[in-house]
């Protein structure tokens, strides 16, 4: 069995749930991997971020989202509540979670606690999970006309980087 990994790098735009499509991307490491037939999986490292496989959209909103996102977070946004301030009725973070964070000293969270006002991101990314798993047959993933894959950042607070793991194995 044959093993091939690598890591896609993501801005997220910190102003609105991010949506990145990286079907190409998979595509492209398959087809590169000189993997025949096996499996694919793509996942997130991030706790606030998820993968999904979903039907690709033609049909863009004013901030280039596709109209299934946009449905998508309408629908979080009545079940999971954006976490605005420490006043939201969210439990996380707590005294000492906020404690550990801060003193971890990750750029990400630049020492402003506001930054981890993301109960709600954690609760959306629970929903979809870490990740994905895709057969692949005749080196290429089995997705279909219209499937796609995303990378989803839920987390509102803040731009950074992340980063999506894919894994093709097989023979």
């Amino acid at each position: 069995m044959i093993f091939k990994k690598e890591a896609l790098t993501l801005r997220s735009n910190g102003r609105r749930v991010s949506y990145h499509n990286i079907t190409k991307e998979i595509k492209e490491l398959v087809a590169n991997s000189g993997i025949t037939n096996g499996m694919c999986v793509v996942q997130s490292p991030h706790t606030t971020c998820s993968v999904i496989f979903e039907e690709f959209m033609h049909d863009l909103d004013w901030n280039g989202d596709e109209y299934l996102q946009v449905d998508l977070n309408r629908i979080l946004d009545k079940i999971v509540p954006r976490e605005l301030s420490e006043d939201t009725g969210y439990r996380y973070p707590g005294p000492k979670h906020l404690d550990f964070l801060l003193a971890i000293q990750n750029p990400d969270y630049q020492g402003d606690p506001s930054t981890i006002l993301n109960g709600d991101a954690h609760i959306r990314a629970s929903f979809f999970g870490a990740s994905e798993t895709f057969v692949v047959s005749e080196g290429k993933i089995m997705t279909g006309e219209v499937g796609s894959v995303y990378f989803i950042d839920f987390d509102q607070n803040r731009e950074r980087n992340r980063t999506c793991y894919v894994m093709v194995m097989g023979e």
